[in-house]
């Protein structure tokens, strides 16, 4: 029992990891991730521990059907391809183009394209797309494959759930489709060509929940007379390009704390993205902002943000902790990670740390039925 609660914890874990730490260029992993949820509770679970197979062309019909709706015009007063919500960057995906093709020709539905000579070559496209893209990819965590829910074979007919990762898939089912849903449609939003068709809807979510980009220009000026002119991370001298960056991520606490800022290159803070930063960076961070400069940053910044070092060094702890314990990777530089279980609690003095803190450095047990 303890085993199975155990796994059970370390996949939220790892979701909240994989949503984090992966790379998200297109929308095809959130809708993999849906996927693999819904396959957990359409097919019989043997028993908890149980391992579960998933023929490849299974999934692939699964990608059909979430993406059936979005190969809809999504804007009245564009014609054609244009009218489409991207699903990345760039082009427009495979899928969606093909589904959009299906429709133009009179295909209303996904029984009718079932029974149409159009399903084939959609069954293909959607299959060549899940090989070549989110199925070997979606476990590639801080640039390295992490294969917590099934191993990477490189099978081109099915994959297999490690044992107990169905019965958490069947046990989280609303958490984890909804995850993926908020993560995909965020993606969706993030997308230039998107934001035109969607209107001000796009940036709904940064309205409510985002942060005050005016008031971080003043903390600018401040933190680079702090770091002497010189990025917080790679220590070389800052350019124009220079960006005000939440040093524990807004994405991990949406808070605006005025001990929470670093002055660094945009390049630095667009590679640092959502991770926490590594040990060395956190310590100078510490150094900086909580020690040398706390007086001061909070006579600077305080009319524009909340400025309490305590607060900042709590909220630091509380994420390093769970960083520990998910066994996640810390940001270095560019393409560069450590792991965080190995790094240990920053302590602000040489008090020996705590038995909760050395709790969340155990080991993980092994997942007994």
């Amino acid at each position: 029992m303890i085993g199975a609660m155990q796994q059970q914890l370390d996949f939220i874990a790892y979701i909240q990891r994989m949503l984090v730490e992966g790379d998200f260029s297109a929308t095809y992993k959130f809708a993999l991730l849906h996927a693999l949820a819904d396959v957990c509770v359409e097919q019989p679970l043997v028993s908890d521990q149980a391992e579960l197979k998933i023929d490849l062309a299974t999934l692939a019909d699964k990608l059909i059907v979430l993406y059936w709706h979005h190969a809809v015009p999504f804007a009245s007063e564009q014609t054609g391809e244009s009218a489409l919500l991207k699903q990345n960057s760039g082009a427009q995906s495979k899928v969606i183009s093909v589904l959009y093709e299906c429709q133009q020709n009179n295909i209303r539905n996904l029984r009718a394209l079932k029974q149409s000579a159009f399903y084939k070559p959609t069954f293909n496209a959607a299959l060549a797309t899940l090989k070549t893209g989110p199925l070997w990819r979606l476990q590639i965590l801080a640039k390295q494959a992490e294969c917590f829910l099934y191993p990477h074979t490189n099978s081109t007919k099915f994959i297999t759930l490690n044992a107990g990762i169905a019965s958490c898939f069947r046990r989280f089912y609303d958490l984890v489709v909804y995850l993926a849903k908020n993560a995909w449609l965020q993606k969706i939003q993030s997308i230039k060509h998107n934001q035109t068709l969607i209107g001000p809807q796009s940036q709904l979510h940064d309205f409510l929940f985002g942060f005050d980009r005016n008031a971080l220009s003043k903390a600018k000026p401040v933190l680079i007379e702090l770091q002497h002119g010189n990025c917080f991370y790679c220590q070389k001298p800052l350019n124009n390009k220079t960006e005000v960056d939440h040093f524990i991520p807004f994405a991990r606490y949406a808070n605006d704390l005025g001990h929470n800022f670093v002055a660094a290159h945009s390049t630095c803070n667009n590679s640092k993205r959502d991770f926490l930063a590594a040990q060395l960076h956190r310590e100078r961070w510490q150094e900086q902002n909580l020690v040398l400069n706390s007086q001061h940053i909070t006579r600077e910044l305080s009319n524009y943000f909340n400025c309490d070092a305590d607060k900042s060094r709590s909220v630091s702890d509380w994420a390093y902790q769970v960083a520990q314990a998910n066994s996640a990777k810390l940001w270095l530089a560019k393409d560069s990670f450590e792991h965080a279980a190995g790094v240990g609690l920053y302590l602000h003095s040489k008090e020996q740390p705590s038995a909760e803190l050395g709790l969340v450095a155990e080991g993980k047990p092994k997942y007994d039925a």
